[in-house]
């Protein structure tokens, strides 16, 4: 039987989907109340990841002395990494397993709440480095068992990760990124206080936001559940398993929150509104593709993030070349949903629809089109450079990107069409330049 409006399963296809998701507290001032919840998980020993900018703000004194408050014992460390390596995270975890924590909270971005989470595991269950990470990249072996306990607090709206097992970095000999995939590295729960953005710059809130964008877009256009292999076992479902009924909620109501609020919350700090919406709209497609999985587009993010060479954007660290994992997705976006539309072009339009497009009139023929067309319009109004080439990329580099791109299997297999390396090839190509 048919489950949801989804088909019947094929044959030797999963017929069933898991919906998992860190506990969540959501609200503004909500971020007192990790000293609490933190005593309340156990925590006794506290490891208090942040990095040195958010280190320097209120927010950060005031998740210290919340924790404090709480009779904890709490050591922090600053030194994260933006846009974190191999080597960054092997510091974080060199400063938790000489400190021995109980419990970890991180207050950040994506890239303190993964270094926390890749601290977490390579403190708690020793290893090579490349043990736990993706296949083929890495030997993707399974975490051994639950972590200890993290209460993730992020400040962006953007990467998901305070609700997902995902933990994302670069790999500096392949210059390319990957990451670590598992149920054990969700956080135990998340702390989602919206007076957190109020500081972040423009440019940090635009990249943030396309990243959500993605998020919701690229879960929503996945492969169905019912068109996976099935898993040997059931406890082997992966996280990322396609688009699924539970799922296709949260990316919904993402891409609508998106087009209200995005260019508002952008273009007007002292819109709370629009900034709360954004941290809402973040956290309902973390939870969204923490359980169907992204695709093509961060896929081939990963090589523009690990090989940029010169970039360095506005409002972000200026100390060396850096694309913002939001950046980097977002210019692969429309070219990428150009050639997926083809397979279920209703979904295709349905989110352009959702972000603002006019879609009346539209046939399926039209799918690919009208998603391109509406992302690049969002990419111009929020400040996006004009594909690969606005970040420093040439027709040269192709060649380079589809390398860096085609192992992160786990990503591309859960595209909706088969992402070959010529296919690849031809999408950077076509993601080059936009108007």
């Amino acid at each position: 039987m048919a489950c949801c409006g989804f088909p019947i399963a094929a044959e030797d296809c999963d017929g069933a989907f898991t919906v998992d998701a860190s506990r969540v507290t959501f609200g503004p001032g909500c971020l007192a109340e990790v000293g609490d919840r933190a005593r309340a998980l156990g925590m006794r020993r506290v490891a208090l990841f942040s990095d040195a900018g958010v280190a320097g703000l209120p927010i950060f004194a005031k998740t210290h002395d919340s924790l404090v408050a709480a009779g904890l014992d709490v050591v922090a460390y600053t030194d994260v990494h933006v846009e974190p390596t191999d080597a960054s995270f092997l510091d974080g975890a060199r400063f938790a397993q000489g400190l021995k924590p109980d419990g970890y909270v991180s207050l950040g971005g994506g890239s303190v709440i993964d270094t926390c989470k890749a601290a977490n595991l390579y403190t708690t269950y020793p290893a090579d480095f490349l043990t736990y990470v993706n296949a083929p990249i890495g030997e993707g072996k399974p975490v051994p068992g639950p972590l200890k306990p993290h209460i993730a607090c992020p400040t962006t709206a953007g990467t998901g990760s305070e609700v997902t097992g995902i933990t994302i970095f670069d790999l500096l000999s392949l210059k390319a990124k990957t990451g670590i995939a598992s149920h054990a590295l969700r956080p135990t729960e998340a702390l989602v206080d919206p007076d957190c953005t109020a500081s972040l710059p423009a440019e940090v809130v635009a990249s943030a936001g396309l990243d959500v964008l993605s998020h919701a877009l690229e879960s929503y256009t996945a492969r169905p559940y019912v068109r996976r292999r099935a898993p040997a076992r059931p406890s082997l479902r992966p996280m990322s398993q396609g688009a699924n009924p539970w799922s296709d909620l949260g990316c919904r109501e993402a891409l609508r929150l998106l087009g209200q609020f995005l260019e508002r919350a952008v273009n007007d700090a002292s819109d709370t509104e629009a900034r709360e919406q954004m941290m809402w709209a973040a956290t309902l497609a973390g939870i969204a593709f923490g359980n169907a999985g992204v695709h093509a587009p961060h896929g081939m993010a990963y090589a523009v993030a690990g090989l940029v060479r010169e970039f360095r954007p506005l409002g972000y660290p200026a100390d060396e070349p850096l694309v913002p994992h939001g950046m980097a997705v977002i210019v692969n976006a429309p070219s990428s949903f150009r050639y997926t539309a083809e397979v279920s072009p209703e979904r295709h339009l349905e989110g352009a629809r959702l972000l603002g497009a006019d879609t009346r009139g539209a046939g399926a023929t039209d799918a690919g089109e009208v998603l391109a067309g509406e992302l690049v319009r969002v990419m111009r109004a929020v400040g996006m450079p004009n594909g690969l080439s606005g970040v420093g990329y040439t027709e040269d580099d192709v060649a380079a990107l589809t390398a860096g791109a085609y192992p992160q299997q786990r990503l591309l297999q859960n595209a909706p069409r088969e992402m070959s390396e010529p296919v690849l090839a031809d999408l950077f190509r076509q993601a080059m330049r936009y108007w």
